[in-house]
């Protein structure tokens, strides 16, 4: 994948989320949503009316161009799992090493758990250095689009990197 296209998805993931944000505000907090970014713009899953999405969406590329930049940062992202994921999954393994690996079990749990309470400043930092991209640039919305997948009501808001 070009570095222009990972770019995009970026931006994309960044509004995707302050899209989201801006949101969730709005809603119940039991209200299930949740997203995913592309080269193309960005999906949002949830029973969400078209209107609520659109204004949400047009207000966030705003915000995010003006300077808000925390927007594009949500505790709720795959990436924080991700990276729980593979930190605890990596400390468990070095802490057990080889050898007698049953009674390294509780180092293991330690390690794990150590990892886990990491994950989130460090699943913060990927999303800001790595994921998303707050700096939108340029970026437009295009058009926004409803589509019905049951049981999922599914809207696409088409970007432009111009």
């Amino acid at each position: 994948m070009s570095v222009r296209i990972l770019d995009t998805v970026r931006r994309n993931h960044a509004l995707e989320h302050a899209t989201i944000a801006l949101m969730r505000r709005q809603m119940r907090p039991e209200s299930h949503i949740s997203g995913r970014s592309t080269p193309w713009g960005f999906y949002i899953y949830g029973d969400i009316p078209t209107e609520l999405v659109e204004d949400s969406a047009r207000e966030a590329l705003a915000r995010l161009q003006l300077g808000e930049l925390d927007l594009a940062i949500s505790d709720l992202c795959g990436t924080n799992l991700a990276v729980g994921g593979i930190l605890a999954g990596a400390s468990a393994l070095l802490a057990v090493g080889r050898g007698r690996r049953l009674e390294r079990l509780p180092q293991a749990l330690l390690a794990a758990v150590g990892a886990a309470l990491l994950a989130h400043p460090l699943g913060r930092w990927v999303q800001r250095n790595v994921t998303t991209r707050p700096q939108v640039g340029a970026l437009k919305i295009v058009k926004i689009e409803r589509r019905r997948r049951a049981p999922w009501t599914v809207h696409m808001v088409r970007t432009s990197a111009a």
